[in-house]
């Protein structure tokens, strides 16, 4: 039986083990306008703040995030802080490419998605699922409550509900693809 304990181990040690190779974010990504589509737009230009409702389509490079009702806010330097939920019928979803072989894309779905382009932490929650894929096949994948992905320093982390009862667990699930040696050499 895990305990909670355990299973926090459990996701540091995945993401120790699986995001030691994966290639950064597309950097040009960060030079991108952003194209915004919604049902509704408010935008406070003086204080960089826009507020999004129904059908959020957003675009920055290869970045694009979908949901339900969203918030972005424009720091002093030009970073985007960006907060998307899902409705009850639909989930928010992430997929940014990343740097380095053109077709692996990082892309999840959750209830909530948020993602702060200066420390670059994606982070997915409620019924969350992040996946990384070549070519259209899926590498690794990870399902639970709530994921975390520091693109920086290139590790995740699955946490549980703060009222996760023990006999609930285990909540994360991990799937991940053999490293080959070609891989890891760069």
């Amino acid at each position: 039986m895990f305990t909670i304990n355990r299973l926090a181990h459990f996701g540091i040690f995945l993401g120790a083990l699986t995001l030691g190779n994966f290639a950064h974010a597309e950097k040009a990504d960060q030079d991108k306008p952003i194209i915004l589509e919604a049902e509704k737009v408010s935008v406070n230009d003086v204080q960089q703040i826009y507020d999004l409702k129904g059908q959020i389509l957003l675009i920055k490079g290869s970045i694009v995030v979908t949901g339900d009702d969203g918030h972005i806010q424009v720091d002093p330097e030009g970073y985007e802080y960006v907060d998307v939920k899902g409705s009850p019928d639909t989930t928010a979803s992430f997929r940014q490419r990343r740097e380095g072989p053109a077709d692996e894309y990082m892309q999840g779905n959750g209830t909530q998605v948020t993602y702060n382009a200066k420390t670059e932490v994606l982070t997915i929650t409620g019924d969350a699922s992040l996946k990384r894929s070549l070519n259209m096949q899926m590498l690794d994948q990870l399902q639970g409550w709530k994921i975390e992905y520091d693109d920086i320093t290139e590790r995740y982390r699955v946490t549980p509900p703060a009222n996760v009862k023990p006999e609930d667990l285990p909540l994360a699930r991990a799937i991940l693809s053999p490293r080959r040696k070609a891989t890891l050499e760069k």
